[in-house]
């Protein structure tokens, strides 16, 4: 591979050192307090943005800013088709601020309790669309922002339609963008497919069905029962769903999903050379290490420990 590739596969590999790992997200998630638990990840690479006193979301909120942060600068060390991946890996983070900024504008401005302003995510290079979408000022004017950029028409203006259109557009740019992902791309889409269908019972817009059978198949997408849905998925999206034989157990498919995107990571990371393969290990060790970070700060503001959660949560593939 090109030279160019050296210093973005060495920041790549450093940045395994900023994960928490399964020890201390354990201690997290057995903190008696949520205050204990933050006190403990101010010694720790989320300290940037946690702050001792914050409310549980808060502290979630932190811990996604600081994983944001990381993608950042990995993504100023890599050649131009390095951080074109980072960019598809990190679409969530547009994702979410567009559904905040969606929520700001559908909210009725004489409401008693208005909702508390949550700021958005600084995006930098990784911005997809957002300078755009966040100058919007009515969800008909933020869908027709999303229809001329590359996320593409949602199909509606609702947050259902825009959440599900987004993410559909997400994992479809994933798999073309990044080879290495698409297996992840698939599976992710299908959990999400099979639980606005067969959980919520609500139907995606039909833009929003036909960008999903591009990785689904067609077969999969006009299933009219979980079952059929299960059995026509390719094998890039069904491996996620193999032991889901029910809909109502679609939502403990999703720590499945991280479990296999970290040790699909971690053998990236150890196998690969310079290239692409290594950065995107990198996104994929950090992303979910991040995740179960959050989940142990949910579980300590609950006043829980890790016998209450999942192990599939705190435990980070070997």
């Amino acid at each position: 591979m090109s030279a160019d590739w050296v210093a973005g596969v060495t920041r790549a590999r450093a940045l395994r050192t900023r994960c928490l790992g399964a020890e201390g997200i354990g201690e997290v998630a057995a903190s008696p307090t949520l205050d204990d638990a933050l006190r403990y990840l101010a010694a720790t690479p989320y300290r940037h943005d946690v702050t001792p006193g914050a409310t549980s979301a808060e502290g979630q909120r932190a811990v996604s800013a600081t994983l944001l942060w990381h993608l950042r600068v990995l993504a100023g060390w890599q050649p131009a088709n390095g951080a074109d991946a980072i960019r598809a890996l990190a679409a969530g983070f547009e994702i979410s601020n567009t559904e905040h900024h969606l929520r700001a504008l559908a909210a009725d401005p004489r409401a008693l309790s208005p909702r508390i302003h949550v700021p958005p995510h600084r995006l930098g290079a990784l911005a997809i669309a957002w300078t755009r979408l966040a100058r919007t000022r009515t969800p008909s004017e933020l869908r027709n922002a999303l229809a001329a950029s590359v996320w593409g028409d949602p199909g509606g203006d609702s947050a259902a339609a825009v959440a599900t259109g987004m993410r559909v557009s997400a994992a479809l740019r994933l798999a073309t963008t990044v080879p290495d992902a698409a297996r992840w791309a698939a599976a992710r889409l299908a959990l999400l497919f099979g639980r606005e269908m067969f959980v919520v019972g609500r139907r995606m817009p039909d833009v929003s069905t036909r960008r999903a059978a591009r990785l689904l198949g067609p077969r999969a997408v006009s299933a009219g029962s979980y079952a059929d849905f299960r059995q026509a998925l390719p094998a890039t999206a069904r491996w996620l769903l193999e032991d889901v034989d029910e809909p109502a157990d679609l939502w403990g498919a999703e720590a499945g999903w991280w479990k296999a995107v970290e040790r699909d990571g971690r053998e990236l990371l150890r196998r690969s050379h310079f290239g692409p393969r290594p950065v995107v290990g990198a996104v994929a060790v950090l992303s979910a290490d991040a995740w179960r970070t959050r989940g142990a700060l949910e579980l300590a503001g609950r006043g829980g420990g890790p016998g209450d959660w999942p192990a599939e949560v705190l435990d980070a593939p070997g």
